[in-house]
């Protein structure tokens, strides 16, 4: 097994805070037995960081996938609408579009977790219906799947760079919103919806009921379409259950997650051999463990791993 973990790590003065709490004994044991993995599925981008548009984990998923790996690239809008039933063509440009509510402050606008939403489909059809004209007048082909993910196709969403929507979550977009010559044409369409939507009787009524309105979108997971037999291996388990608390900000929530992943899946892993891999991902960086032979001279001066913490905050 090769057990992801997202979101193990983050870089927010109250992530460190409630990092330093943590008592992870069988991750301890994995770190001080396992060996760091450096080859070409864990090989990242030379110059990512927290600013990087796509996150760590969806880079070593995409390596693991034998995609090719471009920053803000990496075609997860067309893998989800193959498993929602469309048929994307190796190469063809497709995106993610979520509705959104963007929270105006006084120095900058934040995306609020789409989730806190709760829209409905009567809703949310309403809203794709209205804004479907602004897309499909640029030739852009507009596809419903839920009523938070609707996706759109054009050749040059293959080529135009957008950040993963949980790099934004609770952040100001701004910084999100990269100088690719294509996001002019995104920023407008944004302005657009937000002029629409401004005097749009549903947002009336949500507001009157205390609900947030939806008053923008975000743009995700672009990049070309990659062939349907480039998969994820059999072996890959993806444990994301530390990623809502995460985006919420909700780090007691966070902290309880992980012990919860200790006990369970890392404590399996513990006794693992062979082929048995652990990838941690957080803000920066992805990195890799799997099983090794200690040498002698470390068994008899019992040399420890490395710290749990340091590897967690480093990431």
């Amino acid at each position: 097994m090769h057990l992801v973990i997202p979101y193990a790590s983050a870089l927010s003065d109250a992530a460190v805070q409630a990092l330093g709490t943590l008592s992870l004994p069988n991750l301890e044991r994995l770190l001080g037995r396992w060996a760091p993995v450096e080859d070409a599925s864990t090989t990242d981008l030379p110059d990512a960081d927290e600013y990087a548009l796509s996150l760590p984990h969806e880079r070593l998923l995409a390596r693991l996938r034998g995609w090719p790996v471009r920053d803000g690239l990496l075609p997860f809008a067309a893998e989800a609408a193959r498993r929602d039933g469309f048929a994307p063509e190796p190469g063809s440009g497709w995106g993610v579009l979520t509705p959104a509510h963007w929270h105006v402050g006084h120095d900058q606008v934040n995306l609020v977790d789409p989730a806190m939403l709760e829209l409905d489909e009567p809703e949310a059809r309403t809203l794709h219906d209205t804004l479907a004209p602004l897309f499909t007048d640029l030739g852009w082909t507009w596809h419903w799947a839920t009523p938070t993910r609707w996706y759109v196709s054009h050749p040059s969403l293959a080529e135009l760079p957008t950040a993963s929507i949980d790099r934004v979550i609770g952040r100001n977009v701004d910084l999100w919103l990269n100088d690719h010559p294509g996001v002019m044409l995104v920023r407008r369409l944004q302005s657009e919806v937000q002029m629409l939507l401004y005097v749009h009787p549903l947002n009336d009524e949500r507001e009157a009921r205390g609900a947030m309105s939806v008053n923008s979108f975000w743009l995700a997971g672009t990049g070309p379409t990659q062939p349907s037999d480039k998969t994820l291996p059999a072996d890959v388990v993806v444990d994301d259950r530390l990623r809502a608390p995460l985006l919420g900000d909700d780090w007691s929530a966070w902290a309880e997650a992980w012990h919860a992943l200790d006990a369970g899946p890392l404590r399996a892993l513990v006794d693992a051999s062979g082929d048995a891999r652990l990838s941690l991902c957080g803000e920066r960086l992805a990195r890799t463990w799997q099983p090794a032979q200690r040498s002698w001279w470390k068994n008899l001066l019992g040399a420890r791993g490395p710290s749990m913490h340091a590897v967690l905050e480093a990431l």
